[in-house]
């Protein structure tokens, strides 16, 4: 097939496989920004589930639906090295200079932005590639205190309220909410918390690993109040078949029933595996208008390895020798969950010699403990791809 139409090529127009099934998910999120448009109370949104269930894609469309609302959206994705405060002021920054330019209500966003001064003198925020010169003077008395919780909560009141004068909303998405600290994340649901008693258009939406609703619930007892969990997991086999079939319908081209069975297993119904490989069958397809269980035959060994030395090789660059002999250990004793007891074994070892080993790759994103002393891999068949590779390959 025609490799310029292939509509599995990232942004290629088609929708992604991870938005097949995810209706019930997109409506509860319309309509809690339809609610708050109408000073009605809503709840935020967190997304969790493994790598490549289309956690992030999601986020990109509560964007778009945000968008069509008429509301502001900004996004940032977590991460280890990037300070908590320094990542709320881009975000709050970015959705206040779009929020100026609407005439009607520019003082009332001059006022917000005088608060976002005042948060970046009390927290020192640095020079972080952008000109953090406000133009304003740090208001007094709002979110000025250095206790983090009253001034994010004064921060997004300010926001929220200028947003309710022009009658529309602001959207913040954060990804990768796992790598947020425990002090930092409460801090984010007290905010959250006194926003919400206000009934603002204000909402957060964030996503994470499988871990998250256990590490919001540690940081703030009753953080399941102001949040709906959405639980992203793999694509039944029918809407697998769906968000393969359809986009290549939209292109004239169709899958034999023994393709299609043939990828949803191979991919296991995870979107982003899904994707690559219909890409890659559609590139290896002769046509001229199907794609026969011979293509996907051909195509599964390249899919496999553009996952090897992409999706999966990319999350071990910063692991230790170490690390990496204890995702071998688990991974030798199949897809999990698994006994933390039972890796220290396999190691040869004892938990207490290994603790601190399971630990970082805990914070590295790795592996969670979906339950006390069990551990599981975040990465769908990481198992897998340790049985494909040898030691010397990662």
């Amino acid at each position: 097939m025609d490799p310029v139409r292939n509509p599995y090529s990232p942004g290629a127009g088609s929708p992604p496989p991870a938005l097949v099934g995810r209706d019930r998910e997109l409506e509860t999120f319309d309509i809690a920004v339809q609610r708050l448009t109408q000073g009605r109370s809503a709840k935020s949104q967190l997304l969790t589930g493994l790598r490549g269930t289309g956690k992030t894609v999601l986020l990109r469309e509560f964007g778009r639906i945000a968008g069509r609302h008429d509301w502001v959206h900004e996004k940032i994705e977590a991460t280890a090295d990037l300070a908590f405060v320094e990542g709320i002021f881009i975000l709050v920054r970015k959705a206040l200079l779009r929020l100026r330019v609407r005439d009607r209500i520019r003082d009332r966003v001059g006022r917000a932005f005088g608060a976002l001064s005042a948060f970046r003198v009390t927290y020192r925020v640095p020079d972080i590639g952008i000109d953090v010169d406000l133009g304003v003077e740090p208001a007094v008395g709002r979110a000025d205190t250095g206790l983090l919780d009253e001034d994010l909560a004064d921060l997004f009141i300010e926001v929220g309220e200028a947003a309710q004068a022009g009658g529309i909303g602001v959207l913040l998405t954060i990804d990768e909410l796992q790598y947020v600290s425990q002090e930092n994340l409460a801090a984010l649901i007290v905010g959250l918390h006194q926003v919400s008693q206000e009934q603002l258009p204000f909402i957060v939406a964030g996503a994470g690993l499988p871990s998250l609703p256990g590490l919001v619930g540690e940081a703030k007892s009753y953080a399941e109040r102001l949040f709906d969990f959405l639980e992203i997991n793999s694509l039944t086999p029918a809407d697998a078949r769906l968000a393969l079939s359809h986009p290549a319908e939209a292109e004239g081209i169709a899958w034999s029933a023994a393709a299609l069975d043939s990828v949803v297993d191979l991919a296991r119904g995870y979107p982003y595996f899904l994707q690559e490989f219909g890409k890659h069958a559609w590139n290896v397809a002769a046509g001229p208008d199907v794609i026969e269980q011979g293509d996907v035959d051909a195509a599964a060994p390249v899919a496999i390895h553009e996952l090897d030395t992409g999706f999966y090789r990319v999350r071990l660059a910063r692991t230790t020798d170490a690390e990496r002999a204890y995702l071998r250990a688990m991974a030798a004793l199949g897809p999990g969950p698994c006994g933390s007891g039972e890796v220290a074994r396999a190691m040869a070892k004892t938990t207490t010699q290994v603790g601190s080993l399971r630990d970082s790759l805990i914070k590295r994103g790795l592996i969670y403990s979906p339950r006390w002393g069990r551990l599981a891999f975040t990465v769908p068949m990481f198992d897998e791809y340790v049985s494909r590779v040898s030691t010397e390959q990662w």
